[in-house]
């Protein structure tokens, strides 16, 4: 049979309604309009995504479709490109087409394991109840307050110790901005205090990079983020790398326990700068991108403050500093997951080698460093390793900044001698265990550092002392437990953060998780299955949120075993 012949005019018809066809999603002109204000006379780099996105988020409360199509048409990325990354960050309301926004007002109750032993769970059905349609209530992973338990946050403002009723109030006050410290050191008082003199003593010659750098080497100033990895080789590692070198400064810690960081930077923000400082002058770095957790918002402005008062008055030719505002991902606590959200991305680990010195933020060698190790680095100079190393305890040297939280008298942050013990610092800097209250177990390292008994009350709390009991300190968190405890739930709420933060890229961490949370919510644990899980974790997960995770399960099944109905492990 012959096949009809076509119109031609009917085929030219056809082929120009193809090519009029709009594929993808249309922009619409008001949401461009809107964004293009937002974003004024700023860069529209692709590494700037994020910076982006809060910008929309913080006006409107959350992102709808037709702003993220709005974004990606203006910052020319692909649609998919701007909704995987918006979609990444706990901290983004992404609102399709047919969604309902959320209510203006969101108050955010921590969860985590501090706040959970204060009552976290009660304060979330109470305001659940009390607060009506108008105002979202959410369960949040750690806000960084674990010494001010149970914490709720009334959009930027803080509730410490929280009830229903401060709660209620602070809603009906309209209080939803973070007042910023008024005991924070400006750049005036540290400046009549000695700060910056050894800063430009370099500049000017009178100390050399080298001597610095044998300086830091001669002492136990080591990564105070977690890593522990000694200061002075990671400088002269960075040093002998090609040019341009970057420095990327991690203040993004979400370690269930730990709040440190946020302690120094709103306190004496210039030390740490001038700590910066001087590692740019001595590895020769030009630009410093500044991460910190969104969590901060006082700290995120006070360390503006703290820079823009350094550029106004300090007279030196500084290296370019940029502050970028996490998303609420604890998985950008790991420094190649925060280097590709720097970079605009989804804050998923990279593979390793090569390492983050040799190839890190936009591909160039980088100086990765938690804040606190930078904040030490003038005393350590001035003073001397020998004063640094002289304040250990127990065979250890040095200081560290522990951040205490649950059955004390006294939870925050304590500076005390590296190597002392708990059973040391309890008594000596917590001002014992609350009244009522029996010593019964503690999180050495925040929530993936594992949980020990009180008997084993008298080990040296340091880098390289815990591992032998399948621990490890960290960041230096410590979460005291009480004979009103139980290990078993601590540890169950350690395992549902991990799920919860797990960025998915690898099978064993996403699905070991999950798995993990299911058996032990029912109360009744596999403990066959919940050590080979832990086990392929361990072993096949690609950073340390996968591998350090099983840590509080196997610490319950070796060290309470009571607590599960089975014979104590040797």
């Amino acid at each position: 049979m012959s096949q009809p012949e076509l119109n031609s005019d009917a085929v030219d018809n056809r082929k120009q309604r193809r090519r009029g066809k709009i594929k993808g999603r249309v922009v619409d002109l008001n949401a461009l309009l809107e964004v293009q204000n937002l974003l004024g006379e700023e860069s529209r780099a692709h590494d700037l995504l994020i910076e982006h996105l809060h910008k929309i988020q913080d006006k409107h409360g959350h992102l709808s479709a037709a702003h993220l199509t709005a974004l990606a048409h203006e910052m020319r990325l692909a649609t998919t490109e701007v909704y995987e990354v918006a979609s990444f960050y706990h901290h983004f309301d992404v609102i399709r087409e047919s969604d309902v926004a959320p209510p203006a007002l969101t108050v955010r109750v921590c969860d985590s394991v501090s706040c959970e032993m204060a009552g976290s769970e009660g304060l979330v059905n109470a305001l659940e109840a009390s607060l009506g349609d108008g105002v979202r209530v959410q369960r949040v992973p750690c806000v960084g307050r674990c010494d001010k338990a149970p914490v709720a946050v009334v959009g930027q403002y803080t509730v410490d110790t929280a009830t229903a009723d401060a709660v209620k109030s602070a809603v009906d006050a309209g209080n939803i901005a973070q007042p910023m410290p008024d005991d924070s050191i400006d750049f005036d008082a540290y400046r009549s205090a000695g700060g910056y003199q050894l800063y430009e003593r370099l500049l000017g010659g009178d100390i050399s990079g080298d001597t610095i750098i044998e300086a830091l080497e001669g002492t136990q100033l080591r990564g105070l983020g977690g890593a522990g990895f000694p200061l002075g080789r990671k400088w002269r590692i960075l040093r002998d790398q090609p040019a341009p070198r970057l420095c990327a400064v991690n203040i993004d810690e979400g370690e269930p326990g730990t709040f440190k960081d946020r302690f120094y930077m709103l306190s004496d923000p210039h030390r740490f700068l001038e700590g910066m400082l001087i590692a740019t002058k001595v590895i020769g770095i030009d630009k410093c991108y500044i991460y910190i957790r969104d969590e901060y918002p006082s700290v995120i402005q006070n360390l503006k403050l703290a820079v823009a008062e350094l550029e106004e008055k300090s007279g030196y030719e500084l290296p370019h500093i940029e502050i970028r505002r996490g998303a609420g991902a604890y998985i950008c606590g790991e420094e190649s997951a925060m280097i590709e959200s720097i970079e605009g991305k989804r804050g998923m680990p990279r593979l390793r080698p090569p390492y983050v010195a040799e190839v890190g933020l936009f591909g160039r060698p980088t100086l990765e460093h938690n804040c606190e190790s930078l904040f030490w680095v003038r005393d350590v100079i001035e003073k001397g390793s020998e004063w640094f190393d002289a304040q250990g305890r127990n065979g250890r040297k040095g200081v560290r900044s522990f951040s205490v939280s649950g059955r004390v008298n006294r939870p925050g942050v304590h500076l005390a001698p590296a190597g002392i013990t708990i059973k040391e610092l309890i008594e000596e800097y917590c001002g014992g265990m609350l009244d009522g209250h029996q010593f019964y177990g503690y999180f050495p390292g925040g929530a993936s550092g594992g949980i020990l008994p009180a008997s084993l009350n008298d080990i040296p709390l340091d880098f390289d002392t815990l591992q032998e009991y399948g621990c490890f300190i960290g960041s230096a968190a410590v979460v005291v437990l009480s004979d009103q405890d139980s290990a078993k739930q601590a540890a169950l709420n350690s395992l549902k953060f991990f799920a919860h933060e797990s960025c998915g890229q690898c099978t064993p961490c996403r699905v070991g998780c999950e798995k993990a949370v299911s058996i032990m919510a029912t109360g009744d644990w596999d403990i066959e299955q919940l050590n080979d899980l832990s086990t392929v974790m361990i072993d096949a997960s690609i950073c340390g949120l996968g591998q350090a995770a099983p840590n509080p399960i196997l610490s319950v099944i070796k060290y309470f075993p009571h607590e599960l109905g089975i014979e104590e492990q040797q």
